[in-house]
């Protein structure tokens, strides 16, 4: 009996292309579904008649290792023009970390300042735009792994991207770098396949940034408005939380084909990435949680989700809108009297990016916002580690000093060398100007010899330990509470309780401290549940 093709058994390349435009020929989708095999990779065992091919930055010169290209601010680079009929379907990247190095004395852009765009058959605006690392699932411009089906980021590095793409005339592949810094070495390798023909019904490829810093009121946030015939193949969401508590509690809803009511509903924002009961770090097949950042329910907690519709794309005829509510739990003091907490409209920063395949050149609808519109909106009045170490007492510490370099603020952080170990203690003040709602976060760093601490806020503890043992130096973020905050002189003490069994050492680095905007809206009413 012969074995009937499916999306679940058959590569999506195999969907889209064929050697010739006859259905019955014996290059084409129907002869390529062999009865004896299926999966992932039962394209291996299909020979085509196609070309493979490869654009890269390689060297034109041979014994030459100058393969790496510069894109310096405001300009953009092609790293693609291509001749159809064809199918993309390898994109590698790899470029500079942002931090000074020796490829660049006062750093590099950002892959969030990097602006990728992908033309199809000669059209006049892109089916693909997003920043770079928003499409690689790495929000915030944080490098973040991810091993997924379409999107594998080897050590937050090596870019790869496996979503065929296919094309009847051309393909134009675009990099803008929109950053003040240069991007000072950029490799790439583009893998294709040169063919005799597509199927006139191939769909393109698309995908598209959007953001809203915050996520407006009184709506859902929306992630994709399409026009066309296509399915809709995955999301890529990132948040930034501006109240306490627990932002994902939102459903997404799928309107199809016009809809005014979504047939496709989901049961909260972790659920639709496949994740319960919260979200843990981790990357799959087709969905992970590349970033989870911050202590949970405070303000400031980043989290970058990713969910690939590829088993399960949600087809459409004439028309697509995916939409996600910013709903969840929520401090009381952001609440009007009476109104329940645990199921509220939020407003959290918002970006996503959404991928869908269509015929037909997509609509327009958004626009993409610059880079400077992309950074998150400052909420922080913030005491650097210069000012700190001006107000610093201590006990058994060596000399206090400020310790300049990447990734700290200002004009570095504030450096407790402490070599005594169990018992020495550190303490530094801040000024608060006017009293209002904020929250209290100590930005801090963890390292592979640092301690543990007691932390005090004037004279009261308000953590008992906190290990700042880190494998590899990063920065990290800590809530110690949000109130309505007195104007006047407020301690920070840290007292060292020694360090664990990884640990070298029980110093410690704070980069400063910050007073952090909270909502000063209150709501008056809980959303639909």
């Amino acid at each position: 009996m012969r074995r009937t093709s499916s999306s679940l058994a058959i590569p999506l390349a195999l969907l889209l292309v064929s050697g010739c435009t006859s259905p019955h020929a014996p290059n084409s989708v129907a002869a390529a579904t062999a009865p004896w095999t299926t999966g992932a990779l039962a394209d291996l065992t299909v020979l085509r008649d196609s070309r493979s091919m490869r654009i890269s930055s390689a060297a034109p010169q041979r014994s030459s290792n100058w393969d790496n290209r510069r894109i310096p601010p405001g300009e953009t680079l092609t790293i693609a023009e291509i001749e159809g009929p064809g199918v993309i379907n390898h994109i590698w990247l790899t470029f500079p970390d942002p931090a000074p190095g020796w490829l660049g004395r006062d750093g590099n852009a950002n892959h969030s300042e990097l602006v990728l765009r992908i033309y199809w058959d000669e059209a006049d605006e892109p089916a693909v735009e997003s920043p770079v690392g928003d499409f690689f699932a790495a929000g915030f411009g944080r490098r973040a792994e991810v091993l997924s089906l379409p999107v594998l980021v080897q050590e937050g590095d090596a870019y790869n991207c496996f979503w065929p793409m296919p094309f009847h005339r051309s393909a134009r592949i675009e990099i803008e770098n929109q950053s003040r810094l240069p991007l000072n070495s950029l490799y790439y390798q583009i893998d294709y396949a040169r063919v005799q023909a597509l199927l006139p019904e191939t769909p393109y490829f698309c995908a598209q940034y959007r953001q809203e810093f915050p996520a407006q009121s009184g709506r859902d946030y929306l992630i994709l408005d399409a026009v066309g015939r296509g399915h809709y193949v995955g999301t890529v969401l990132s948040a930034r939380s501006r109240s306490p508590e627990w932002f994902g509690e939102g459903d997404e809803k799928f309107y199809i084909d016009g809809e005014t009511a979504s047939s496709i509903q989901g049961t909260g924002t972790e659920d639709y990435a496949l994740n319960a009961w919260g979200m843990a770090v981790g990357t799959y097949p087709y969905f992970g949680v590349p970033i989870l950042e911050g202590e949970w329910g405070m303000v400031g907690w980043l989290t970058t989700i990713y969910r690939w519709h590829i088993p399960d794309p949600i087809r459409f005829t004439t028309s697509l809108r995916v939409e996600i509510e910013n709903a969840g739990w929520i401090s009381e003091d952001e609440l009007a009297e009476g109104v329940h907490r645990g199921f509220v409209e939020r407003n959290d920063d918002y970006a996503t990016v959404a991928f869908w395949y269509q015929t037909g050149q997509p609509r327009r609808f958004t626009t993409l916002p610059a880079a400077a519109e992309r950074v998150f909106p400052d909420l922080d009045l913030v005491i650097e580690g210069r000012d700190l170490l001006a107000t610093a007492r201590s006990e058994n510490v060596n000399p206090l000093h400020l310790q300049k370099g990447h990734p700290w603020t200002g004009e570095g952080q504030l450096f407790i060398n402490n070599t005594h170990g169990s018992g020495a203690w550190v303490e530094f003040d801040f000024d608060v100007q006017r009293e209002e709602l904020r929250q209290l976060t100590l930005r801090i760093t963890r390292s592979y010899d640092f301690g543990r601490y007691r932390i005090l806020l004037d004279g009261q503890v308000v953590r008992e330990s906190v290990d700042f043992y880190s494998p590899i130096v990063t920065l990290t973020e800590i809530n110690l509470g949000s109130k309505v905050w007195p104007v006047g002189r407020h301690t920070i003490r840290l007292e060292c309780l020694g360090s664990n069994s990884s640990s070298t050492g029980t110093k410690l680095g704070v980069d400063s401290v910050r007073l952090r905007e909270r909502w000063n809206v209150k709501r008056t009413a809980p959303s639909d549940e």
